[in-house]
Order: structure tokens, then sequence, then C-alpha cells
């Protein structure tokens, strides 16, 4: 079987609210954006068996499901001091056994860890990739209450077998020193700023790039699809890092629009990103 164009390693999480559980995750937004842009996409994800959320995974992607006792589960709780998070469940760690011989030779990867779950390491399986890893999954830790909280993560040994980084200026408030650290220890870096673009670290050197202004409706998802979108444009600007970022904004802007998964690109949308800078 041939590989897939664009993999993704990560689980899955079930996104729980009053009332309702739904499907979310990096691969969940992910997938279906470097979809968009005509990719052959397959993910590899632990979660419960029987998942039903495994069901809402975009059509046309193909998905190696790792059974596990338990979906890795968050709750969201929204206070007047801000959002308040907590994992109720976590699904086993995705090792270098879990990823089919067949897919390592794929030319995109996009490690995308939620709760700890990909070693960044597993970049090494991939020696023709361009391989991207979104860094949020590996800024978490927990107690026994669940409670989540910022975990300071750098590992020089385990980022020699990653091509690009992207992570929030969020994701790193409570130690901005961490930007200037990590734009040393890898080749590209990008820090999204939301509406106010973001940064794109080249071999340490530091360049901005813009986004549109829009009227945001929900955020979530938005970091996903700017780093599916980033490495899925990569191969059509020619490997030019500003032109995939310009691209990348475009379409994380027109997400937080919207909804849900709803927010991820379609095909005309990936079209009309690509043609403002190709």
């Amino acid at each position: 079987m041939a590989a897939p164009d664009y993999v993704l390693i990560g689980n899955i999480t079930a996104d729980i609210a009053p009332g309702s559980r739904q499907l979310g995750g990096t691969v969940s937004y992910s997938a279906p954006t470097a979809a968009a842009f005509g990719l052959r996409v397959g993910v590899l994800t632990a979660a419960a068996e029987g998942e039903p959320l495994l069901a809402d995974i975009a059509a046309g992607i193909e998905v190696i499901h790792k059974p596990a006792s338990a979906t890795t589960t968050f709750e969201n709780i929204y206070t007047p001091q801000g959002r308040v998070q907590y994992i109720r469940a976590v699904a086993p760690p995705l090792t270098a056994g879990d990823v089919p011989p067949d897919w390592q030779s794929a030319r995109l990867v996009h490690l995308g860890p939620i709760a700890v779950e990909t070693d960044p390491a597993l970049g090494d399986l991939f020696p023709q990739a361009r391989v991207l890893l979104t860094l949020q999954g590996c800024l978490r830790q927990w107690g026994e209450d669940g409670r989540v909280h910022f975990r300071r993560w750098l590992d020089r040994e385990a980022l020699r077998h990653i091509d690009i980084v992207v992570f929030s200026e969020e994701d790193i408030v409570e130690a901005p020193q961490l930007e200037a650290e990590y734009a040393s220890a890898v080749r590209h870096l990008v820090v999204t700023r939301a509406e106010r673009g973001g940064s794109l670290y080249i071999d340490g050197v530091r360049q901005e790039y813009a986004t549109p202004q829009v009227t945001l409706v929900h955020p979530t998802g938005a970091g996903d699809i700017f780093a599916a979108a980033l490495l899925s444009a990569l191969d059509r600007v020619g490997g030019d890092y500003a032109k995939a970022c310009t691209v990348a904004a475009i379409l994380a802007a027109g997400s937080v629009t919207r909804v849900g998964l709803s927010s991820v690109p379609n095909e005309a949308e990936v079209r009309a990103a690509l043609a403002k800078v190709i």
C-alpha cells in the first residue's frame, strides 16, 4: 500500500461541555485541512474501542485506530478569570511500533500531540519527509484532579528530527523566553499571534507575517488549521516559507469566523489563498 502524502500522528479528543461531546484534537482539524489541498491523508490515533467520534473524521481520510480503554477527554470551564481546562481521560501514547512501515516513506509528516502522547523523536522514522511539530500538546501536564497546567518542555535531541515547530504565543505565556530558545533549537519556527499575525524564524532570523482582519466567532482549531495549511502549502509554493505562512494565515483567519469542524477550509478557499501568493 502506498504511503499517504500527509501523515498525522496524534490522538483525537472528546471535548465535553454541558449537553455535548464533540470530536476535537489537532488531527481532527489538520487532517481535513491537508485533504483540502488535494493531499492523500493518513491519521494514526488512539481512542476507546468503539469510539463513535471516529466516524466524524472527514471522509476520505485513512485512519489507523489504536484501540484503547479510553479516549483522551477534555473539559473546558469558562470563568470570569478565563478558561480552566481539565483532562478527564487519557488514551495511550503512540509509539514507533504503531506506525505502519509503508507510511514511513510519506513526504509530509505532522506530529500533533494533544496530551504528551506523541514523542517528537518519531520524526526520525520519516527520513524522506518534511516533519512539522505542533507544540501545544508537549506543553501540558496535569495532576490527580485533572486540571491542566503549563509544562516547560524543550528537548534539543528530540528536535533534531523536526523541520518545523509551530506554537501560539499563548502556549508559552508562562515562559515567554522559550520563543528565543526554540528559535535557536530548530531551523524553522513559527509563533502565531492571532489577529497580529505572527513571527517566522529561519535559522534564528526573524521576520513577521500579517493575517487578514476578521470578526472572531470561535478560535478553536485555528492553530491546527494554520499548521496543516503551512505544511501543505510549502510544496505548492516551492518551499517559500513566507508565502506558505501567508496562505496559512488566510485560511486560519477564515476558520475563526465559523464554529467547530465547520471551520476547516474547503478546496475553493485553498485555491483562493494560494492564488494570493502564486
